[in-house]
């Protein structure tokens, strides 16, 4: 098995690595949605590829935007939910949790040690 002789300097290495550098991807537009996409990939918003449909994504949608359109169509505004004044005063009531550390504990014992004298 080859060994090196020397140990490879700073210098050589840096100039060795220099040709080794990163490039920007290739992007390019969708055909059917026209969504920024990475070469030779799936488009993420629609679901094609070279425009013809590659993903359930692109199946399930048309069906998706016909659905949603008949809803808008048939979907009356619901009144919101009033709170009644009890609930609101229950709310409102709630004592806040007390918490007993061993500290607390001591520095009221001594209170109350020095109200008894």
């Amino acid at each position: 098995m080859a060994v090196p002789k020397k140990r490879t300097g700073h210098s050589a290495q840096g100039k060795r690595r220099a040709n080794w550098k990163a490039e920007k991807p290739a992007l390019s537009k969708c055909s059917n949605c026209g969504a920024t996409v990475l070469a030779h990939t799936v488009c993420s918003e629609c679901g094609f590829y070279k425009g013809k449909p590659a993903s359930l994504k692109a199946v399930a949608e048309p069906k998706k935007a016909e659905k949603s359109a008949k809803e808008v169509e048939v979907k009356e505004e619901k009144p919101t939910k009033k709170t009644t004044a009890k609930k609101a005063e229950a709310t409102e009531k709630k004592p806040a949790k007390k918490t007993s550390t061993k500290k607390a504990v001591k520095t009221e014992e001594k209170a109350s040690e020095k109200e008894d004298k």
